[in-house]
């Protein structure tokens, strides 16, 4: 008889409404504040507050941290490579939202090619 083993996985669900302090940031992203100072000063992440001490972040800046985050790992691309390629990303998604919903395969109106000529 084998023992099957069950892992429970714990999380927090993040949405854009979401309120995080510079440390709770830090905490969720495993980055130093240092860190986050930079991107705020890339304009990555924009914190509400005027000071460190005050800044507040949304979970859209939780999410373009852990993006910078993981393009720095896995690509060694800089801060300011991060920040354009986050606008790139931001630009694609507008534009993706922009587009009218893709007719699926099959569903396109004939446009006269192979049935031009038969009458």
């Amino acid at each position: 008889m084998s023992k099957e083993s069950l892992e429970v996985f714990t999380g927090t669900l993040i949405d854009d409404d979401s309120i995080f302090t510079l440390a709770e940031l830090c905490r969720s992203c495993s980055v130093h504040a240092e860190i986050i100072t930079q991107m705020v000063d890339y304009g990555i992440v924009e914190p509400a507050g005027n000071n460190p001490a005050h800044w507040r972040f949304t979970g859209t800046s939780l999410r373009r941290v852990t993006t910078v985050v993981r393009l720095q790992h896995d690509l060694g691309i800089n801060l300011a490579g991060a920040a354009l390629a986050l606008d790139l990303l931001d630009e694609i998604h507008n534009l993706r939202a922009r587009l009218p919903a893709a007719p699926a395969h099959g569903d396109q109106p004939d446009q006269g090619g192979a049935d031009r000529g038969k009458q």
